[in-house]
């Protein structure tokens, strides 16, 4: 076959599909050229990019698999320390709740109130409940205490309301003086009650 690349001699009309077997070599090379790329093109766009695209996604899917692998792996290694963490959170929690008065042990608390301020030496011109406080997982239980006395019995007071075995805080406080030379300390003491233990 005579390869030569003369297109002088090529007539474009006599170049048909019937007669492609007497079309010069250039011709033909061209022709082929050009079928195979078209099957080329044609074969990527069919069958390979919609496997490149899934190969691409599958990338990303590892990636994410692995990270959620390492997370897991992570909690998994450190699942005993984890346990001993919420045993021990659960021991503090329980050890709280206890400090907590139930219903009926609210009645006994004014009593101890009472007993710790008349031991600090005070007077007492009032002490009673206000309404309670409802929070999402407590209810506040405030008490209205105005006594009579000076400031070291004030502070042996406060002293002593912080070693009962509930918990008791102490809020919005004044300091009066009175006529007779004593003050008047006004404060609202609160404790607090589980709301579980209300249901």
């Amino acid at each position: 076959m005579n390869w030569n690349f003369d297109f002088s001699e090529v007539d474009v009309n006599e170049l048909t599909l019937d007669n492609m077997g007497t079309w010069p070599p250039v011709v033909k090379l061209i022709f082929a050229v050009v079928v195979a790329l078209a099957i080329a093109a044609l074969s990527y766009y069919l069958m390979v990019s919609n496997k490149i695209e899934a190969l691409n996604a599958a990338q990303r899917q590892e990636l994410q698999l692995r990270q959620e692998y390492r997370t897991k792996y992570a909690s998994a290694v450190n699942l005993e320390p984890y346990k001993q963490q919420m045993a021990e959170m659960e021991r503090s929690f329980s050890f709280l709740l206890k400090q907590l008065p139930a219903t009926h042990e609210t009645p006994g608390l004014l009593d101890d109130i009472t007993y710790v301020g008349t031991t600090s030496g005070l007077s007492f011109v009032r002490i009673n409940w206000m309404p309670e406080i409802e929070k999402e997982f407590y209810t506040e239980l405030p008490i209205r205490i105005d006594v009579i006395g000076d400031y070291h019995q004030f502070g042996n007071f406060v002293s002593e309301v912080a070693r009962l075995p509930r918990i008791v805080s102490l809020h919005d406080f004044t300091i009066a003086a009175e006529q007779n030379g004593k003050l008047r300390f006004n404060v609202v003491a609160k404790t607090y009650r589980y709301k579980e233990a209300d249901q």
